[in-house]
């Protein structure tokens, strides 16, 4: 806080904003550059389907292995190389009691095959359930209760009877 004295004899305080400024913008400086590379960890397209319930992803207790178009390995979102992957997923499970789940998010142009070694290398490793992670196609809505990212309808639901 910057003081000045006023000709009244009185001390009259003001706050001294520019410094707050500069650390303001040096931070939203950082934000901009660094956003960028924390969503560039994984990129896959997974499969779409319709009616599907959308799963909330609970970063402490859910893993979620991602194959990309390449065949590439990572777990929550973290490059990690095809070798380690089984000793990671043991080390992570054999320390878990319950709620062995595995969930699993592949470019929808990979071979089913390598989907099928992931499942196989999960499973010898320590995991009781394996899911899958698609997407909702575009233009549809979800109509399976309880499901949170159903909006209003784009058009009519798969399924739905009666007139337009």
């Amino acid at each position: 806080m910057a003081m000045a004295a006023s000709s009244g004899g009185g001390v009259q305080s003001s706050p001294n904003a520019t410094p707050m400024i500069d650390v303001m913008l040096v931070l939203l400086i950082i934000f901009m550059v660094v956003t960028p590379a924390l969503m560039a960890g994984f990129t896959a397209t997974p499969p779409q389907a319709v009616n599907l319930k959308d799963h909330p992803e609970d970063e402490n207790l859910d893993q979620v292995l991602g194959i990309d178009r390449d065949g590439k390995y990572y777990l929550n979102k973290k490059p990690i190389r095809a070798e380690d992957v089984g000793p990671m997923l043991k080390q992570i499970y054999d320390a878990r009691t319950e709620d062995k789940i595995l969930y699993l998010k592949a470019d929808k142009g990979l071979d089913y095959s390598k989907i099928l070694d992931a499942i196989d290398l999960a499973a010898k490793n320590g995991v009781r359930v394996t899911g899958m992670i698609s997407e909702q196609k575009p233009g549809t809505i979800s109509t399976v209760a309880g499901d949170t990212k159903a909006s209003a309808p784009v058009g009519k639901a798969p399924g739905a009877g009666g007139t337009p």
